[in-house]
């Protein structure tokens, strides 16, 4: 199959989550628009539309005016096959972390036929557990680890660079593995989580522990939308079981 680039970067979103300052904004814009990319996501600014950011955006100011703001991260996901988040710090209970190139890689072979994304947290705080478990991988910078802190826009800068080069460099490869989109998936968990609760297997008073292991498990499996299907069925018979004489 023929990976078309600029099919493969429409489908690429680069999320923002709760950014603090307008001009990390404009910048970003800046970052995403050289390397080809134009879906900018934000997720609750603390101040945009701004004219720093748009100062900062130089001449991609058209990539600020189509910037979809979002309610929430699930918000911003919604519709995509594949999501990866970008941290300095890995978490243990997080989903699988890799690093920058093979998140680039991982997310070009998807965007040739499915929306992608992206997601940076605050430029303070960066991303927290429950953020990245909307994802389905962690991906770092491999940078000087005695001082690993980049600016948003750079780190940005960093993958939207290596997005180019993965795409610019997809071999013709056979029909790409059609991913589970992630309201599929997040109906899924909460599905799951609900049959657990009830059969008592997950601990009510700390169902997100074991529940962080389990989406880190199927994140790895890259489930397909029919095999979203199966699962929820085997969950559903579970919690009724049919009679069999």
């Amino acid at each position: 199959m023929y990976v078309n680039m600029c099919d493969a970067l429409k489908n690429i979103r680069v999320v923002l989550c709760e950014p603090r300052h307008a001009g990390n904004i404009g910048a970003a814009a800046r970052a995403m628009k050289t390397m080809g990319l134009d879906a900018l996501y934000l997720v609750r600014p603390a101040d945009f539309p701004s004219h720093e950011a748009t100062r900062r955006a130089s001449r991609a100011t058209d990539v600020l005016a189509a910037a979809r703001l979002c309610d929430s991260l699930h918000e911003a996901l919604s519709g995509t096959a594949l999501a990866v988040a970008c941290s300095a710090r890995t978490r243990e209970l997080a989903v699988p972390a890799i690093d920058a190139r093979s998140a680039a890689l991982r997310l070009a072979g998807a965007a040739a036929a499915q929306p992608v994304a992206l997601v940076f947290g605050n430029e303070t705080h960066g991303m927290t557990t429950a953020e990245i478990s909307l994802c389905q991988l962690i991906a770092t910078i491999p940078a000087d680890p005695r001082y690993a802190s980049l600016n948003l826009a750079a780190a940005v800068q960093v993958f939207a660079y290596e997005l180019r080069l993965a795409i610019h460099g997809a071999a013709p490869t056979g029909t790409p593995r059609t991913l589970a989109g992630h309201d599929a998936l997040e109906g899924f968990y909460a599905h799951l989580e609900s049959a657990l609760l009830e059969s008592g297997y997950l601990n009510p008073e700390q169902p997100k522990k074991l529940m962080q292991r389990l989406r880190r498990l199927y994140a790895r499996a890259g489930l397909e939308q029919e095999e979203v299907n199966i699962l929820r069925g085997v969950v559903r018979t579970l919690r009724q079981p049919k009679n069999i004489k």
